[in-house]
């Protein structure tokens, strides 16, 4: 690999707004907020609006996450 074109691969905690759901990975997504983890460290959060925890697919469940009113502006469109 050639040195300085890289973007920084490090750990960061992804939190799920919608379920408060936390996972600890590796990522190049950088933030300027912080979370304390389990096991004492500080890691960059990075908020998501979905994840395996809230996500249909996985929860079995069907609900609409809209949080910026696409649903609606599309069934006012292609209403009849």
């Amino acid at each position: 690999m050639k040195a300085g074109i890289h973007p920084e691969y490090r750990d960061v905690v992804f939190q799920d707004v919608t379920s408060d759901f936390k996972i600890l990975t590796r990522s190049t997504l950088s933030s300027k907020e912080t979370v304390k983890w389990e096991d004492g460290n500080e890691y960059p959060l990075i908020k998501v609006e979905v994840s395996s925890s809230s996500h249909p697919f996985y929860t079995g469940q069907n609900k609409v996450i809209d949080t910026s009113g696409r649903v609606d502006r599309f069934r006012k469109r292609y209403q009849k």
